[in-house]
């Protein structure tokens, strides 16, 4: 067990520093990115069987969901340029 523990800890050690200057901050945004799509889900989700008057409610969550979305597309974007300049 502990090998293995090891073994995966090494390859992503190897993994977060050999791809990309900035790997692990395009990932941690990628996986932000991924989650925040989860979330927009489940509020579509939640417009099936909300009540009228949290309908509103749920809109401004929907909107500020789709900024963060669009922030961390920015961001990766940026840092891939910054990469392939």
């Amino acid at each position: 067990m502990l090998v293995r523990t090891v073994i995966l800890y090494a390859i992503m050690t190897v993994c977060a520093v050999a791809f990309h200057e900035n790997t692990f901050a395009v990932w941690e945004l990628k996986e932000d990115l991924q989650i925040r799509i989860m979330n927009l889900w489940e509020l579509f989700q939640q417009l099936e069987y909300v009540e009228p008057h949290q309908r509103d409610i749920v809109y401004e969550e929907i909107q500020h969901i789709r900024q963060e979305i669009q922030r961390i597309v920015d961001e990766l974007i940026q840092h891939d340029q910054q990469q392939h300049q």
